[in-house]
């Protein structure tokens, strides 16, 4: 069997793994010390010193175990892996206090003591309600109606109605949030899928879906959840469709949400955690340089914050974030080098989070690094991150693949590589038609670069003048915007056109907009 990182479950659960949750696990196992689990222990620290999974190393490493064994016994490491973690995690999440809770409310009943079980129940439903969890009030309002329904508990009169009333009203709300829920998630899904809308045919599609699946009165909401997916229904919503300043609002919403319950910040940490990443970007996206330059100090400073270091989940997000986060800072600002300056840095990040980062996250902060390259003048090192893209496989993000392909073909232009610019513009140009996903600016882009491929730079400023009087008309148009903001195609042209480095372009653009 060959050495396999990533999909050996075992083998990524003990990567995972903190010194301090080693320990623990150790010290939980040698409490009962039986035959068996010494055997678990030898497994676990052969899987543990290995820098790959390899099933035939870790075999010799264990003698008297046989093949047919193994398989056994490394479900059963699996299982008490998760029975330690669960054990020592258990303070650190509101789910896992209220799921102890009511396992210790099962086992009173099932010992006949309904009155502690019912007293159990009863705080168990007040921590839940205080921090919204109510996916879990409907089990404990189901064990309550179970008791009061075959026990006399001399509850009251009224326990029956209160038991009822209460179930009818978390079914509602459960009914909202899965309806909410499921619209955000849907949302988000079409835009992993195709990026932003191409033309009016994609807002019309989103738009009617948006409509039909929002049956819901929203003036008349009130829970958090029911508020949090609401606000990212409307921010995916507005994002597919380019509106960046409702984008804007409903992610400055969605963040100002846990500014006033701060206590769902640990409950809910990667939900907060995007909610920046979305106010972040959307100030890019708006150019709004002051409140980028506030909102990612703010990031900065939670990064640092016991709730973002609380899981290796947390971190990756974070890191993921925040990482492109400063690399838009330098996009924004034209301060290309500086960025670059961080590239060992992301590296070494993704290389530490590689087990959770997912490949929609890393196809990101690839082109924004080669957006980085490319903007200082660095093609070579851009058209290798670009490369990284192209070869990948093309099931996401369909928009992400396309300018990965037009930036490569700007840096081989760049280059000077006439050899392979003419057939660099015909598989280009044949990838965004079958894609759908030509606008009038990338055709526009694609007319000059074949009429002018063998041109020398001093004849090229004519044509030049020519595209950027072209596209500078489409800057506000919202379905050329798309391009845009993945590709800042105009001041690339100014650059040229000036004669001025990339950078000095849009650094200027920057300090311009600072004095407004």
């Amino acid at each position: 069997m060959m050495p396999n990182r990533s999909t050996d479950i075992l083998f990524q659960l003990i990567k995972s793994l903190e010194k301090a949750e080693k320990r623990h696990f150790k010290l939980y196992i040698k409490r009962s010390s039986s035959r068996e689990d010494l055997k678990i222990i030898q497994l676990f620290d052969a899987i543990d010193k290995g820098k790959d999974y390899d099933e035939r190393i870790i075999l010799k490493k264990l003698p008297g175990i046989e093949k047919p064994q193994y398989a056994n016994l490394k479900a059963h490491l699996y299982k008490e892996l998760l029975a330690s973690l669960r054990l020592l995690k258990s303070s650190d999440s509101i789910d896992l206090q209220l799921h102890e809770q009511l396992d210790y409310a099962r086992i009173l009943y099932n010992k006949g003591l309904y009155l502690q079980s019912l007293k159990i129940l009863e705080r168990a439903k007040d921590l839940a309600k205080h921090y919204h969890q109510e996916s879990f009030l409907i089990q404990v309002i189901s064990l309550e109606k179970k008791i009061e329904t075959l026990h006399i508990t001399r509850s009251g009169e009224g326990a029956a109605d209160r038991l009822t009333e209460e179930a009818n009203d978390v079914n509602r709300q459960r009914n909202e949030i899965t309806t909410l829920s499921n619209l955000a998630l849907q949302l988000y899904q079409w835009y992993v899928k195709h990026g932003h809308a191409r033309n009016i045919k994609d807002e019309k599609g989103v738009r009617e879906f948006f409509k039909q699946n929002l049956q819901i009165d929203t003036a008349n909401l009130t829970g958090f959840y029911q508020m949090l997916y609401l606000y990212q229904s409307y921010c995916w919503y507005a994002f597919i469709r380019q509106d960046f300043l409702m984008y804007y609002r409903y992610s400055k919403k969605w963040v100002d949400l846990f500014n006033q319950e701060p206590l769902m910040i640990t409950v809910e940490t990667g939900h907060y955690i995007k909610g920046l990443h979305n106010l972040l970007t959307a100030n890019f996206d708006l150019r709004n340089f002051r409140k980028f330059d506030k909102y990612i100090a703010r990031f900065e400073r939670f990064t640092l914050s016991k709730p973002a270091n609380q899981h290796d989940n947390f971190r990756m997000q974070a890191f993921v974030y925040l990482t492109s986060a400063r690399i838009n800072q330098h996009l924004m600002k034209g301060t290309f080098g500086e960025g670059i300056k961080l590239v060992p840095a992301i590296e070494s990040g993704l290389e530490e989070f590689q087990m959770y980062i997912d490949r929609h996250r890393v196809l990101v902060i690839q082109y924004k690094t080669a957006l980085l390259y490319f903007g200082n003048g660095n093609y070579e090192e851009s058209i290798d991150q670009l490369q990284k893209i192209i070869n990948g496989p093309v099931d996401m993000r369909i928009d992400l693949q396309c300018y990965a392909r037009l930036l490569h073909l700007m840096a081989h232009f760049e280059l000077g590589n006439d050899a392979i610019i003419e057939s660099l513009i015909k598989s280009v140009f044949r990838f965004m038609s079958r894609m759908e996903n030509l606008t009038i600016v990338e055709e526009e882009m694609f007319k000059f670069l074949k009429n002018n491929v063998y041109e020398s730079a001093e004849k090229l400023k004519p044509g030049l003048k020519i595209l950027l009087q072209k596209i500078k008309q489409f800057e506000k148009n919202r379905y050329e915007t798309r391009v845009f903001s993945y590709l800042d195609i105009i001041s690339w042209v100014e650059s040229k056109v000036y004669g001025k480095p990339m950078s000095a372009v849009v650094h200027e653009k920057y300090l311009e907009s600072r004095h407004r």
